[in-house]
C-alpha cells in the first residue's frame, strides 16, 4: 500500500485531501500542530501525528515513526501554511519572518528531511502547495505573496535537480478553494496590523476586513471546494509521471495567462481592481 504524508490536516484542503485519500485506498498520515485536531483526525479513522513543520526535530520524529512502521515514504504533501494580509509598509519585518518560518522554511525542512529518504529508497513524490499568488501579485498580500513566489523558486530549482531521477516534484497552484483561510487570515491580521493610523486605513476597514470576515465562499468568483484540490493530489499520486504543475480553479488560470501576455504596467491595473 502506498503511503502518503500531508502536513496542515485540521482544516479544509488538508482534511479533505487526507479523507479523499483514505478512501481510494491509500495509507494517509495526517498532520496537524494542535493535540484537539490530531484527536479528531484519528476519529475520522485517520493516522494522526502532532507535526509542527517550523520545529525541525518534530518533522524527523513523525518521519522516523513512517519509516518505522511501513520501511518507506512513498509521498509527502506540503501542504500547512497560512496568509497574512496587511500592506507591505505596514508588515515589520518580524511579522514577515513568522510569514516564512511556516509557508517557507518549515516547508523546506520538510522538504529536505524527505528528499534524504526518498534519495536512499530511489523514489518518491513530492507536492509543494502553492497557490496563484505564487505566479502573480495580489495588494495587501505582500507577505503570502513573497512566501509563495519562494516556493516556486526553490521547487523549480529542484526540478531541475531530480531530472533523471525516480523522484518527482508538482507545485499545484491553488485558486480560491473553500477552507478556513479566510478566518485565520482575519485573526492574522486583526494581531499584527495596526490599522490606526495607517495610510491605508478607511481601506482596511471598509475593503479588506469586510473580504476577511465574509463566511460565505460561494460568493467569490471562481471558487471551488476543497475536494479539487484533493483530487489533484489523487492524480498526482496515481501518476507514474506527474506533472511539474497543476492550476486548481479558472482564477489560476485567467491569472496565469495574463501574467504570459500582459505587460507589467497593464497587469498591475488589472489585479488592482481585483
Amino acid at each position: 500500500m502506498k503511503n502518503i504524508l500531508i502536513t496542515g490536516c485540521s482544516t479544509g484542503i488538508g482534511l479533505q485531501t487526507a479523507i479523499t485519500l483514505k478512501e481510494k485506498g491509500f495509507k494517509v498520515y495526517a498532520t496537524a500542530r494542535k493535540k484537539t485536531d490530531v484527536q479528531k483526525l484519528r476519529n475520522l479513522g485517520l493516522i494522526s501525528y502532532k507535526l509542527d513543520i517550523t520545529k525541525p526535530k518534530n518533522i524527523t520524529k513523525v518521519l522516523e515513526k513512517i519509516l518505522q512502521e511501513d520501511g518507506k515514504l512513498n509521498a509527502v504533501f506540503n501542504n500547512a501554511g497560512y496568509g497574512q494580509p496587511g500592506a507591505v509598509e505596514d508588515i515589520s519585518t518580524n511579522v514577515l519572518k513568522e510569514q516564512f518560518e511556516t509557508n517557507l522554511f518549515g516547508l523546506h525542512e520538510m522538504t529536505i528531511q524527505t528528499m534524504k529518504i526518498f534519495r536512499k529508497q530511489g523514489f518518491g513524490k513530492l507536492i509543494q502547495h502553492s497557490s496563484v499568488l505564487g505566479i502573480i501579485s495580489l495588494k495587501f498580500r505582500g507577505a503570502y505573496n513573497a512566501s509563495k513566489y519562494a516556493i516556486e523558486g526553490l521547487t523549480d530549482t529542484l526540478r531541475q535537480e531530480l531530472i533523471n531521477s525516480n523522484i518527482s516534484v508538482s507545485l499545484i497552484n491553488t485558486g480560491p478553494v473553500t477552507s478556513k483561510f479566510r478566518e485565520n487570515a482575519l485573526k492574522k491580521f486583526n494581531k499584527n496590523i495596526t490599522i490606526e493610523g495607517s495610510y491605508f486605513e478607511a481601506i482596511y476597514k471598509n475593503e479588506v476586513k469586510k473580504r476577511l470576515e465574509s463566511t460565505d465562499d460561494t460568493k467569490t468568483l471562481f471558487n471551488l471546494p476543497a475536494s479539487s484540490v484533493a483530487n489533484v493530489v489523487l492524480k498526482i499520486m496515481n501518476s507514474e509521471k506527474p506533472k511539474p504543475r497543476y492550476y486548481v480553479t479558472k482564477a489560476t488560470y485567467i491569472l496565469g495567462f495574463a501574467k504570459r501576455v500582459l505587460s507589467t504596467n497593464l497587469l498591475d491595473r488589472l489585479l488592482n481592481r481585483v
